[in-house]
């Protein structure tokens, strides 16, 4: 199917050829079955999640379960100072991802508020109302002053038709539309009245794609990924040696285990690449350091 960039280019026959419809619509039947190919016209938020279920989520990050085993084992060999230290922290890490996340879901849903709940269309020829979210591609929408643009689509035909796209530009202005021109999901119809066929809906519309990307936007990108990635795996490597250490020092002096495992403990907590900043952690560190 063509992108919204194209469809301009387009004469309405051939519009209409495209999306093999005529000016009379889309058939009951033949809406039901794009209705089954191009799924429903809404929004793909992925469900509605709780507060609780964000904050809890931040817990599932391997750099703060492992900050969280640190506190505790800062706490059984009696470094209180070491613990507070860690836990503040692991707070602000765990703080910062719950109001980024959290933001971006108020966003989402403010945005799927916005959607038309209804809209008029042509189908076997007549003038129905029709939730917006079954609205296909291929259907021809009558739009009317007030209404809210509920999919993309080309004008057929337009009179005086002044749209508000706020939603989509950030701009309160209306601004005009002439026929052949490409109307958005989300617009406000300030005045005029028009008709035109739907070329996109629900996640391809362009209001969508905007939603997708404030979904996304608290997200690591792929280069992030591969960041936390090396992170992770220098932090188990370092562990490991650590291990070996205090084992072989515990094997060969006879140290006691937890007195070698807390200043390596210590030690490794403020260095850890992910950890935070390390002056803090450097001043309230052992006296070994």
């Amino acid at each position: 199917m063509s992108t919204n960039s194209e469809w301009h280019r387009l004469t309405t026959s051939e519009v209409l050829a495209r999306l093999q419809t005529a000016p009379g619509g889309l058939t009951a039947a033949e809406a039901q079955r794009r209705l089954q190919q191009y799924g429903r016209n809404e929004l793909e938020t992925g469900g509605r999640v709780s507060p609780w279920s964000l904050l809890l989520d931040q817990f599932r990050n391997i750099l703060v379960i492992i900050l969280l085993v640190a506190i505790g084992l800062s706490v059984v060999l009696g470094h209180g100072v070491e613990a507070v230290a860690i836990a503040v922290i692991v707070a602000f890490a765990v703080g910062l991802g719950f109001i980024q996340e959290y933001r971006a879901e108020r966003s989402i849903e403010a945005l799927r508020q916005m959607a038309a709940p209804t809209a008029t269309v042509r189908r076997d020829g007549v003038e129905v109302e029709v939730p917006a979210r079954e609205l296909v591609p291929g259907d021809i929408v009558i739009l009317h002053a007030g209404d809210r643009i509920p999919a993309d689509g080309r004008l057929l035909e337009a009179v005086n038709l002044q749209v508000v796209e706020a939603a989509l530009t950030g701009e309160s202005a209306a601004v005009s539309v002439a026929p052949g021109k490409t109307a958005f999901a989300g617009a406000l119809v300030r005045g005029g009245e028009a008709t035109g066929e739907v070329t996109a809906t629900g996640a391809r519309t362009f209001f969508g794609k905007t939603a997708e990307l404030v979904r996304t936007a608290g997200s690591a990108n792929r280069q992030e990924h591969e960041i936390v990635g090396v992170v992770k795996s220098l932090f188990v490597v370092n562990a490991a040696m650590v291990v070996v250490v205090v084992g072989y020092a515990h094997h060969a002096g006879g140290t006691r285990c937890p007195e070698s495992i807390q200043p390596a403990q210590s030690r490794y907590v403020p260095r850890s690449p992910m950890a935070g900043p390390r002056g803090p952690l450097r001043a309230a560190g052992s006296p070994g350091e």
